[in-house]
C-alpha cells in the first residue's frame, strides 16, 4: 500500500471502502448485509470503532470512521475484514437457497489461492484505500457520496430511503447503526 493510502493520524477521521473481489454482488440478501452490520456495532462496542457515516452497496461498504484510541485503526479494519470474511463465507455456504454458492464460493477460493496473504478463500479485495477526510469540503464531499451511491444505483430515490446506510439518521431517523454526526 502506499503511502497514499495509509492511516498516519488516528485521531482522524478516514473515507475507506470494503471491496468484495471480482466486485461480486454478496450483499443482494440481509442475512449477509447483517453480519457487516453486526461486526460494526460488535467493533464500536469493544474495539472503539467510531462510525461517521455508512453504507452497504451490493458489493462494496462505504464506511467515515475513527477511533476512541483504544485501538489502532488499522487494527479495527483488519478485524471487521477478517471476522466479516470469515462468517460470511459460512453464511453463503450454509445457506439453503442460495443460487450463487458454488459460483461464489468458486470465485473466492480462486482468490484466495492467488494472494499469499490468504490461506485458501478470499472475500474482501486487499485494500481498503483510506483517504483522511482533514478538510471540512472533502469530509462533505464523502458524505454526500455515501449518501447518495444508492440513488446513483438506481436502487432507491432519495438516499434515506436505503436502509442499509447512515442517510436515514441524517434526515432525522433512528438508523441501524449508532453514528456520531458530521457537523
Amino acid at each position: 500500500m502506499g503511502r497514499k493510502y495509509r492511516i498516519h493520524d488516528q485521531q482522524e477521521l478516514y473515507f475507506v471502502t470494503f471491496t468484495v473481489v471480482n466486485w461480486v454482488d454478496v450483499f443482494i440478501r440481509d442475512d449477509y448485509r447483517q453480519i457487516v452490520v453486526d461486526s460494526i456495532k460488535y467493533c464500536q462496542q469493544n474495539k472503539g470503532l467510531q462510525i461517521f457515516a455508512w453504507c452497504i452497496m451490493t458489493s462494496h461498504v462505504h464506511l467515515i470512521i475513527s477511533t476512541d484510541g483504544s485501538n489502532k485503526l488499522e487494527d479495527i479494519i483488519r478485524d471487521l475484514k477478517s471476522f466479516t470474511s470469515r462468517h460470511i463465507r459460512l453464511a453463503i455456504e450454509n445457506h439453503n437457497s442460495e443460487s450463487r454458492k458454488e459460483w461464489m464460493m468458486w470465485l473466492f477460493k480462486q482468490a484466495g489461492l492467488h494472494n499469499s496473504n490468504n490461506k485458501d478463500f478470499q472475500l474482501w479485495q486487499q485494500h481498503n484505500h483510506p483517504i483522511e477526510l482533514s478538510k471540512p469540503d472533502m469530509l462533505k464531499q464523502r458524505l454526500a457520496y455515501i449518501h447518495n451511491n444508492p440513488v446513483a444505483a438506481g436502487f432507491v430515490p432519495e438516499p434515506e430511503n436505503w436502509k442499509w446506510s447512515s442517510a436515514y439518521d441524517y434526515c432525522g431517523g433512528k438508523g441501524e447503526i449508532d453514528i456520531i454526526f458530521i457537523e
